[in-house]
């Protein structure tokens, strides 16, 4: 297992030998650095991209009080 911030850290050499890819990120991984892992490694032949979803999140954050805009009366 290697974990990367970016996709320019991935490695050719880690792919010898290698059949399968797992991917794996977080919630607050932003769509634009999956799609640059899975662009990498689409060039290195792993083409065949099945996605699994293993949790549905709709959490909605609010902004601590000391940040929200203040009401008039």
């Amino acid at each position: 297992a290697y974990r990367v911030d970016f996709a320019d850290e991935i490695q050719q050499e880690w792919f010898e030998g290698v059949v399968t890819v797992g991917v794996t990120s977080g919630a607050s991984v932003p769509e634009e650095l999956v799609d640059d892992v899975l662009g990498v490694l689409a060039t290195a032949g792993f083409t065949d991209i099945q996605e699994v979803k293993t949790a549905e999140e709709d959490l909605i954050f609010s902004l601590p009080k000391e940040l929200r805009p203040k009401r008039s009366a």
